[in-house]
């Protein structure tokens, strides 16, 4: 059964204004347009403003900028988005990935368990492995061998992390996320491909996420290094050897190739591809489906990928840009003539 919680328990976690009822019983979030008596909404944006008309939200969380448009129970704060998140962990109905040790889980006894480690059916955890305290392992996961997760960090269900990965606390793994597979690394004798084994290892830092189906390769000799309070989306390539600072966050289906260095709090759109051996400078935003081929040494905000338009305009775009070449010599002899014309008339 959910817990309720009243206004001014709310308030107080938040350390927000209460203006209203503050013994109201409030059971969860939910939008403004969808949210019940016994719910709470929020409003992050002001042009949404006029959904504080006809909302039967019980409470809304508002800044003290548009606090005046609602009548109703509120709580005043500064910045309602991350209100709304801080509250949607307080008020988080998730389940756990998995609950005590299960029978069919297959644990080394070598293997290190701290207190209260859950770990769920057909898991394997090998030799030399150490799990923190109250680390969650849900089903059909793999802890290779003398890999570590710190304590808090969750699983879910068939992530997979290779021997010695190092993983921090209070991190969270979504189904499918491999950490620690081999990176891309191959020589070529005479077009036959030679593999280079992979001796570096992934480590990760606290409070770390990282979203369903991405791979975060062991670095070649050096390790791969993701720097704690890093967010990662789903199906992400991270390749051996990328280092990415504090604070950064990357959308969906962005590759990482070799050896990129990413700065501390960039953001880079999903879709994105940055070219190996690149470094990108702390503060970069990158928009989606744009191609870094050289490295960000100012932080701003930088694109190229292009904007959808109609098929009929796009091949007009295209048929200009492969006859870019020619453009710029009839442009170059266009200037010489002028030039030329210029100097017949002085004379």
């Amino acid at each position: 059964m959910t817990k309720l919680h009243t206004l001014s328990q709310l308030a107080e976690y938040l350390g927000a204004q209460l203006q209203g009822d503050g013994d109201k019983s409030i059971r969860n979030i939910a939008t403004l347009a969808q949210a019940k008596d016994d719910q709470i909404a929020f409003l992050a944006n002001s042009k949404y403003r006029g959904q504080l008309e006809s909302t039967t939200a019980g409470a809304v969380i508002l800044s003290e900028k548009d606090a005046d448009y609602f009548a109703g129970n509120k709580l005043i704060i500064a910045d309602p988005y991350v209100a709304y998140a801080k509250l949607a962990q307080k008020l988080d109905s998730t389940p756990s990935a998995a609950s005590g040790v299960h029978r069919t889980a297959v644990i080394s006894d070598t293997a290190t368990l701290g207190a209260n480690v859950s770990v769920g059916a057909n898991a394997v955890i090998e030799d030399g492995a150490v799990i923190g305290d109250d680390v969650e392992i849900g089903p059909g996961c793999f802890i290779g061998k003398h890999a570590k997760i710190g304590a808090k960090t969750k699983l879910w269900a068939n992530v997979t992390v290779y021997h010695e990965v190092q993983i921090g606390e209070q991190c969270l793994f979504q189904s499918g996320a491999v950490i620690g597979s081999d990176g891309f690394g191959y020589a070529n004798e005479k077009g036959e491909w030679v593999k280079i084994p992979q001796v570096g290892t992934v480590i990760i830092g606290d409070r770390v996420e990282v979203g369903a189906s991405t791979s975060i390769d062991r670095g070649a000799l050096e390790d791969t290094i993701i720097h704690s309070n890093v967010i990662l989306d789903n199906q992400i390539q991270i390749a051996h050897n990328v280092e990415v600072g504090y604070g950064t966050a990357i959308a969906g289906c962005t590759v990482l190739a070799g050896s990129v260095k990413i700065g501390k709090y960039c953001q880079i759109g999903g879709m994105t591809a940055i070219n190996g051996h690149n470094e990108i400078c702390d503060g970069v935003v990158i928009t989606g489906m744009s191609m870094v081929t050289k490295g960000i040494t100012e932080p701003g905000i930088y694109s190229s990928g292009l904007p959808h338009q109609t098929n009929k305009e796009w091949r007009k775009s295209i048929a200009h840009l492969r006859n870019l070449s020619d453009f710029k010599s009839r442009l170059k002899a266009l200037e010489l003539l002028t030039a030329q014309l210029k100097d017949t008339d002085v004379e």
